[in-house]
């Protein structure tokens, strides 16, 4: 398998890993907390991350797309990143043809939901609701491991 293929599926998986602690345990509230009236609610955010991984994995087939998801009740969207992730990175594990580089999904949408999946955190810290401490350097994060189970925990 090819190294930046490999190094895109870990990235994926962080992304999956630091979503998943992101909105662990969040409570149904949460999803429309707004900081001001401008900014994005923690739902919204979640949906346009599940965007970024669909909108990518059509990136890989060679197609461009453009998604703008009104966001799902909670859980349902919590539901839909943890497919969109698994989804990307089932069709990563293959040695099927990659359409874009992969320089540019991490510049791009992989980036941004990462981005994003940060301003979820700092969101759960201003609803009064703070993320458990994690130890992002030593974590166990593996490509195709990325079950929702995994952070619906304390």
């Amino acid at each position: 398998m090819d190294l930046k293929r490999e190094v895109l599926r870990h990235m994926v998986a962080t992304v999956a890993y630091r979503g998943g602690i992101a909105v662990a345990n969040a409570s149904e509230s949460f999803a429309t907390f707004r900081a001001y009236e401008t900014t994005r609610t923690p739902a919204e955010l979640l949906a346009h991350i599940g965007d970024l991984l669909e909108g990518s994995l059509h990136l890989l087939k060679g197609e461009m797309v453009f998604l703008t998801s009104t966001p799902l009740p909670w859980k349902d969207e919590i539901t839909r990143f943890f497919s969109a992730v698994k989804d990307l990175d089932a069709y990563l594990a293959t040695e099927a043809p990659l359409a874009c580089p992969v320089e540019k999904l991490v510049q791009g949408p992989i980036g941004d939901a990462l981005t994003h999946v940060g301003q979820i955190v700092m969101l759960r810290r201003m609803a009064g609701d703070p993320i458990r401490p994690e130890p992002y350097f030593t974590a166990e994060i593996v490509a195709g491991e990325l079950s929702e189970q995994r952070f619906s925990k304390e």
